[in-house]
Parts: C-alpha cells; sequence; structure tokens
C-alpha cells in the first residue's frame, strides 16, 4: 500500500455563498452541530423531533400530521412522496419547465408512472387554464409542479387555483418547494396541496441532509390504498412518521446532529416571524435587480414571475462565464453558480437565500460584479 500523504486540518474557504444552494449557515446553528449527540430513541431526542415536526408545521402552514424531515437532500425528498404514491401504471402529468420540473418527470417514470409533459420554455410559468384543460385528457392520478425552479429562478403563481383544477380532475396535486421554503410564503393547507418537499440547506439555511416533507388527507389515503407497499423502504413515509411521532417505532438511525441543525434554523425562523422572512427576501432581492440592472445586466424572468430567492441574470455579450466566478471566488470570496441544461452558460444563478440573504452580502457582490464587468468604471 503506497504511503498515505500528510492530512492537515479542515481549512475550506469560508466562501460568501450567493449560488443557489446551500446558503450560508448561522453562528447559531453551528454552535447547534456541536452538541452532544444522543441515542437516536433517546427520550431527549425524540423530544427534538417533536420540535422539528412542529416548526416544520410552522414554516409549511399546514396541520398535516404527517410532517417530517426525511434524511437526504431534497432529492430524497422528491423521491420519498413520487415513490409512496406512485404505483407503476399510474397516470402522472408533469409540468416541465427548468430542471427540477423535468426531474419530476424522469423519477416517477422510474417508478413505473405513465408521465405526459406539460412543457414551456426554460424561465416561464404555467397558467393555470393550461393545466385545467391537460388534466381533463386522462385519469391523472398525479400533477408534479414546481413553486421555484432553481434552474431559471422563476416563480409558479395561483397555486391555490391550480389545485383546486387538480383536485376537480380527481388526481393529487405535489409540489416542489425546494427553494421557496422559508423564503416566500408556502401555504399548504391554504392552498390544498397534497404533498410537498422542501430542503433544508436553501432558504432555512440549516445543513444540507434533511428534506422537509408533508403530506395531507388525500395523499395519506392514496398511500393506505395501495396495493403493494412503497418501492422503497428508507422512504416509505408512513413508516417514517411511526418513527417521528409516539410511540416511536424505530425505523433508522437518525443523523442527530444534522437534526440539531435544524431545529435551530428552524427557531430562527420562527423568531424572525415568516411575514418578515418574506419581506426581507423581497426587499434585498429588489436592491439586487435593481442594481444588476444598473450594470446593464438583463434578467432572464419577468419581475411578476420572478423568484426573490434566486436571481437569473443573463450574461454580457462576450463575458467570459467561468472566468467571472473564478475571479469573484479568488479576489472576492463570493460564490454564485452558472446556468446548466438550456441556460448553460446563457445566465448566473445568484441565491438570496436565508442567512445569505443579507445587505452587505448584495453591496459585495454588486460592487464585485462592476469591478469584474466595468473595469474602466473605477
Amino acid at each position: 500500500m503506497p504511503a498515505l500523504p500528510a492530512f492537515t486540518d479542515l481549512d475550506p474557504a469560508p466562501r460568501i455563498l450567493l449560488g443557489p444552494g446551500p446558503s450560508m449557515i448561522p453562528p447559531r446553528v453551528l454552535r447547534a452541530l456541536a452538541t452532544p449527540a444522543t441515542g437516536h430513541l433517546d427520550p431527549d431526542f425524540l423530544a427534538i423531533l417533536d420540535d422539528v415536526r412542529h416548526l416544520l408545521q410552522f414554516v409549511f402552514q399546514t396541520q398535516n400530521e404527517l410532517t417530517l424531515a426525511v434524511p437526504g437532500t431534497g432529492t430524497a425528498g422528491m423521491e420519498a412522496v413520487l415513490s409512496n404514491l406512485i404505483e407503476p401504471g399510474d397516470q402522472v402529468l408533469a409540468c416541465s419547465a427548468g430542471y427540477f420540473g423535468e426531474r419530476l418527470a424522469l423519477m416517477a417514470e422510474r417508478h413505473g408512472a405513465q408521465v405526459d409533459r406539460l412543457q414551456r420554455e426554460w424561465g416561464q410559468v404555467f397558467e393555470t387554464e393550461v393545466i385545467q384543460q391537460a388534466v381533463q385528457r386522462k385519469p391523472y392520478r398525479l400533477v408534479t409542479l414546481v413553486h421555484a425552479e432553481t434552474s431559471t429562478g422563476a416563480w409558479q403563481p395561483e397555486i391555490h387555483a391550480i389545485a383546486e383544477a387538480v383536485h376537480k380532475a380527481g388526481a393529487m396535486l405535489v409540489l416542489d418547494v425546494v427553494t421557496s421554503l422559508g423564503g416566500l410564503p408556502v401555504r399548504i393547507d391554504a392552498w390544498d396541496i397534497d404533498a410537498a418537499y422542501g430542503a433544508s440547506q436553501k432558504c432555512l439555511s440549516a445543513p444540507s441532509g434533511l428534506a422537509p416533507v408533508t403530506l395531507g388527507a388525500r395523499a395519506r389515503q392514496a398511500i393506505a390504498r395501495r396495493r403493494t407497499p412503497p418501492s422503497v423502504f428508507y422512504l416509505d413515509l408512513e413508516s417514517l412518521q411511526r418513527y417521528w411521532v409516539e410511540p416511536h417505532a424505530y425505523h433508522h438511525t437518525s443523523p442527530i446532529q444534522t437534526v440539531y441543525g435544524l431545529r435551530e434554523a428552524l427557531r430562527l425562523v420562527y423568531e424572525e416571524g415568516l411575514e418578515a422572512r418574506f419581506e426581507r427576501h423581497q426587499r434585498l432581492a429588489q436592491s439586487l435587480w435593481h442594481g444588476l440592472e444598473s450594470l446593464g445586466l438583463e434578467m432572464l424572468v419577468p419581475e411578476a414571475v420572478r423568484l426573490p430567492t434566486l436571481t437569473t441574470p443573463r450574461l454580457p455579450p462576450g463575458t467570459d462565464d467561468a472566468e467571472v466566478r473564478r475571479r469573484l471566488r479568488q479576489e472576492f470570496n463570493l460564490e454564485i453558480a452558472g446556468g446548466f441544461g438550456a441556460l448553460a452558460g446563457k445566465v448566473w444563478r445568484i441565491g438570496l437565500m436565508g442567512h445569505s440573504c443579507r445587505p452587505e452580502n448584495v453591496a459585495l457582490l454588486l460592487a464585485a460584479l462592476r469591478t469584474i464587468l466595468n473595469p474602466s468604471a473605477d
């Protein structure tokens, strides 16, 4: 066996994270991560799970009993919802206007669904009437929709009206809220959403590795009527629910410290208040938009449906995407992301999520871009 190199202490650069996720982790959450571990069935830890469940109900704005955090990233939440609600042969309508709308379609196909795609160009959103007409063509079991499309920066409006149309057609609505939960309104009960999932590392500013999930009555009844158990044991939501609530039947070894971090991050959301948090994200996003436009950058998404949590300016003609992002990292310690899929090399993705959504970060990014893009102006 060859000799191993010397391994030094961990020392990654303390980046200012302004990409599509993860967001920056607040100091209080970092301190919570250092809390000593307990057993995953210790009464003290089970009480912490109960805290997390109630705080997630607050953030989701729901009374759904099945509200918990699936171990894994947002993709695990997506997989959990689809694997529990789909049986082979089910008809699914996937509304796809970006990478994650298409991922829902591909994942549903892997679970044996017959998937029809309702498509829009990347950066566009869906009119309620279009979805209403589409769901009347077949007896769909599920309709999948992305509330906040991370690949494009578009925010889907009229969710309540879309849910109403889907239910009138006899289907259920699955909503991806990965880049909206904790950053803009997500009203599960008021909108009558059947199932939704998010991610811990975006607007909640917790460590990655947990995916908040909530299921309403229709979804739970659908699971109870399944002909076979969900295909993925680890993501069986009813079994996970029995671990999260009394009498707490064993299901898996919970990621203890990650749960600690999520609890503290959710407590910060609760202390700030949802409306104040939404206002902060909207106000600073508008400041960012105005600043980017003053630099001559055009936004991909119209303001009426533009995400406050994820902005996608088009690259100026002749701009070297990778070089600009390299200089932002090396000279200003800032991270933003490029586009991918249909938008690769065409946009930047700038995230203002949770703890990253701060006025000093907006000011620094705009100053850094001004220096890089317009050096003669300095």
